[in-house]
């Protein structure tokens, strides 16, 4: 075991000349403490000498102690109640990595003080601690199961947590059984986390109704989420917006479930949702209709109206009115702010700005990002992202960033909507 331990705690330092049981002993009784630290880190000391370290007055040095992979299992066992935190903490470290490694055919009897000093750590006053051997065991199944169930049900969420969503020794019963209990939404969240989740414990996380913690699940590739209990968050859903983006990326979606989500989500995100499904040009644009109906009906008020056009006014009289804002408008699903932006820059009226829009015109769009003094990347991005131009009618840019018709092309396309203006 031990030739196992100083593999696992190796050091790139050059080791001292060999040590004599009288250098030993002139260190313990008058050596200044840099002689004991160094004494402290030897492998090669004799166990007495550290073991008598170990109850040295310094806590650097009885900290080196700690670490030491030679020190004795006896020196181990005092150390689990040293007054300080340092000391704790490195001992924790140590024995935490060692438990995982240790040879099948070590002695039992030196398994067992090893396992009772875990344990000892693990139930130790300061959560540092605690906190130090969950995150060293968090994927080890050759640890104990009873010390992973204790630090498992821990009242502090640096212990529980790695424990939680990377112990492969918890079960379907006992992480229902925590949430059962009143988990906490870091506790849930990293539950909803773990490699593999099944269908009743994702049925458990649904309906805490935590929103951290269903985010999380929804974002879990593996988690195995029924349909019934999809349709339930989705549901939730529609009014807390935390959840559109890790809902409608979630991946194999049904085309009912996106149809739903399409429902009431910002239109960048049904159209990430409908690139990511791979669905046919048929289905998405199917989609990409019943959203663009829903954003020609939708309005804000007269009141919100006045007060978007002035902001949008503020902006633009402050030279703030750039690609970069527009874009992160669009992002943030300030659909009317994006509009009267537009309306401003262009110089049309906030009417034909979205009529336009909601023209599926590629050309039409992409005319009035070019009025408006913007870059045809945004125009790429506005058609995509905001106006939802079916896939055929999308006009790409020219080597990537340049527009792809000329300027009296650009002004037939937009005089259309600007006749109807007057």
């Amino acid at each position: 075991m031990l030739s196992k331990l100083k593999g696992l705690f190796a050091s790139d330092k050059k080791a001292p000349d060999t040590l004599t049981a009288e250098k030993e002993q002139q260190i313990l009784s008058s050596g200044s403490d840099a002689e004991k630290k160094e004494l402290a880190s030897r492998e090669d000391a004799r166990p007495e000498v550290l073991y008598y370290l170990a109850e040295d007055q310094s806590a650097s040095v009885r900290k080196i102690i700690a670490q030491n992979p030679s020190t004795p299992i006896q020196a181990d066992e005092k150390l689990t109640a040293d007054e300080d935190e340092e000391v704790r903490s490195e001992l924790a470290r140590k024995i935490a990595r060692l438990i995982p490694n240790m040879p099948s055919d070590e002695q039992q009897l030196v398994r067992d003080k090893t396992i009772a000093i875990l344990e000892k750590l693990a139930a130790d006053q300061l959560p540092k601690v605690r906190a130090i051997i969950a995150e060293e065991i968090k994927r080890s199944d050759a640890v104990p199961k009873s010390i992973v169930d204790k630090l498992a049900r821990d009242v502090e969420d640096i212990v529980c947590g790695p424990i939680l969503a990377y112990s492969p020794l918890l079960n379907d019963d006992d992480l229902r059984e925590i949430i059962a209990a009143g988990a906490s939404s870091a506790v849930l969240s990293a539950i909803a986390s773990r490699e593999e989740v099944s269908e009743v414990v994702a049925d458990d996380i649904a309906a805490s109704l935590d929103i951290p913690a269903v985010a999380s699940l929804l974002t879990n590739k593996n988690a195995q989420i029924r349909e019934e209990t999809l349709d339930q968050i989705i549901s939730q859903a529609e009014t807390v917006e935390s959840l559109h983006r890790p809902l409608a990326l979630r991946p194999q979606l049904s085309i009912r479930a996106m149809k739903r989500i399409a429902g009431f989500v910002a239109s960048a995100l049904v159209l990430a949702m409908t690139e990511n499904s791979e669905l046919n040009e048929e289905d998405a644009d199917d989609i990409l209709d019943r959203v663009r109906d829903r954003l020609a009906s939708e309005r804000v008020g007269a009141d919100e109206e006045k007060m978007l056009a002035k902001q949008a006014g503020d902006l633009f009289a402050a030279g703030k009115l750039t690609d970069k804002y527009l874009l992160e408008m669009i992002e943030s699903n300030n659909r009317e702010l994006v509009i009267q932006c537009l309306s401003l820059l262009a110089d049309v009226d906030a009417k034909t700005v979205r009529s336009v829009i909601h023209s599926k015109s590629g050309r039409a769009v992409t005319a009035l990002v070019w009025k408006a003094g913007l870059v045809m990347r945004t125009a790429y991005e506005i058609q995509t992202k905001f106006a939802l131009v079916p896939t055929a009618q999308l006009l790409p840019g020219k080597d990537g960033d340049k527009y792809p018709i000329g300027e009296d092309e650009l002004e037939w396309h937009l005089s259309y909507f600007l006749e109807q203006e007057d």
